[in-house]
């Protein structure tokens, strides 16, 4: 097979026809764009609708109107438990035991609740150590973090430099550790770094962090449902993570949150409230707080059951599947797209995310070479043309082949409207 044959239109669609994982396409709704549908490559913003979350949100909607307050008691999915259900197949998605992980509130909520029980400063050490770009709404927590116990960011925020290539080597954090480890209370990075799309080594991390008497968490928001986890075994103390990215659970969608076994029943002061309380004595009212051991004793308020809907059913596929077969495909679809791009576009476009498929998940972040403003033309030239992946500033493009729904003629469509606008340059 010659090297064009490789990345030409039947190639393409031989790959799609070959590939069983392919028909997951059918289960989500692919929004129009004129007579056809668009190439959507923006999963790690937002992730699709399953075509079975009108229907789960329909039957709380019946539940309410049929039941009203016993609808916590009755039905076929009583309220009350509810998000119990979804327990299961989270802990396999992100590595865990089933009493070590909840869903509740919003990602960055959750970041608050468990930086107030794992961000403990002392007058000695009290600095929370991020990856530098960290995305905006983490930076904004730890800044609120820092204020709220009375330091300065200037002093108590460390943050460590990517490397020449804008990819963080496990090494910098090791450097930046061992030279200020003995003041740093937290250290905060993501599981995929949000603009680059860097696989970090989370047991790695953890080790270096705890090695420095360091509390260790991690932002899973680009790397749950998108990469294999194994956060037991990473030995952090917590993650957190939203469900409307990669898990497709809807804007706004209940997020979740990791805490390690051994803090199950911590004497770690918390921000509790009666959610959190332990389920078996949760209605006798009492005023005193007895938490639920594991994750479930950091919740606060009951759980929205309508937003918790669509998130049953975005759940389905990765139960149904697995994330192992799921993987695979991912590693398929993105090696296809690079394969596209250094192939045909060299000259055009730079891949700024890591070539070992090994250290990413599905997205690839791109910049014209020689960006001089026209990697923001040739953003708004793909969404004219029904490609729709999302722009960062100043200079990045991010496209994620999401391997629930896309196909390797989505790469292909994406390549040939990059060709075509680089035609006219």
């Amino acid at each position: 097979m010659t090297a064009h044959a490789a990345t030409d239109e039947a190639h393409a669609l031989a790959l799609d026809a070959a590939d069983p994982l392919s028909a997951l396409r059918d289960e989500f709704l692919i929004p129009p764009h004129g007579k056809g549908e668009q190439a959507y490559f923006c999963g790690n913003s937002l992730g699709l609708q399953p075509r079975a979350a009108r229907a789960a949100l329909e039957r709380e909607l019946d539940s309410w109107a049929m039941r009203a307050v016993e609808g916590h008691f009755e039905g076929a999915r009583p309220w009350l438990r509810v998000q119990d259900e979804l327990v299961p197949t989270l802990a396999a998605l992100v590595g865990a035991e089933p009493a070590e992980v909840v869903v509740m509130n919003a990602l960055t909520v959750n970041l608050h609740l468990m930086m107030a029980s794992f961000y403990r400063p002392t007058p000695e050490r009290h600095a929370i150590l991020i990856e530098q770009g960290a995305f905006p709404s983490d930076r904004h927590a730890v800044l609120g973090q820092l204020a709220l116990h009375g330091h300065d960011p200037r002093e108590a925020l460390i943050e460590v430099a990517p490397d020449a290539d804008g990819l963080f080597s496990t090494t910098a954090f090791a450097t930046a550790l061992a030279e200020q480890g003995n003041r740093i209370a937290l250290v905060l990075l993501p599981g995929v770094q949000y603009l680059s799309g860097q696989l970090l080594d989370l047991r790695a991390l953890s080790e270096l962090a705890h090695r420095q008497g360091c509390c260790v968490g991690f932002d899973l928001a680009h790397a749950v449902g998108n990469v294999p986890l194994a956060l037991h075994d990473s030995h952090c103390d917590f993650a957190v993570w939203c469900s409307y990215k990669y898990l497709n659970g809807g804007p706004g969608a209940p997020a979740g949150c990791f805490v390690h076994a051994r803090h199950a029943r911590t004497p770690r002061p918390r921000l509790a409230g009666w959610w959190g309380h332990q389920a078996t004595t949760r209605f006798d009212m009492d005023p005193g707080f007895v938490p639920e051991a594991g994750a479930a004793g950091w919740q606060v308020s009951n759980p929205p059951i309508l937003a918790l809907a669509p998130l049953h059913a975005s759940l389905e596929p990765f139960r149904r599947i697995g994330m192992t077969r799921l993987r695979e495909r991912s590693l398929r679809l993105t090696g296809h797209l690079e394969t596209l791009i250094r192939t045909r576009l060299d000259r055009v476009l730079e891949i700024r995310t890591p070539a070992d498929p090994a250290q990413r998940g599905c997205q690839l972040s791109l910049r014209v070479r020689g960006d001089r403003g026209t990697g923001r033309a040739l953003f708004e030239h793909l969404v004219a043309d029904g490609v729709i992946g999302d722009w960062r500033e100043p200079h990045t493009i991010r496209l994620a082949p999401v391997p629930l729904y896309n196909r390797h003629m989505d790469n292909l469509r994406a390549v040939l409207a990059i060709e075509s606008w680089a035609a006219r340059r």
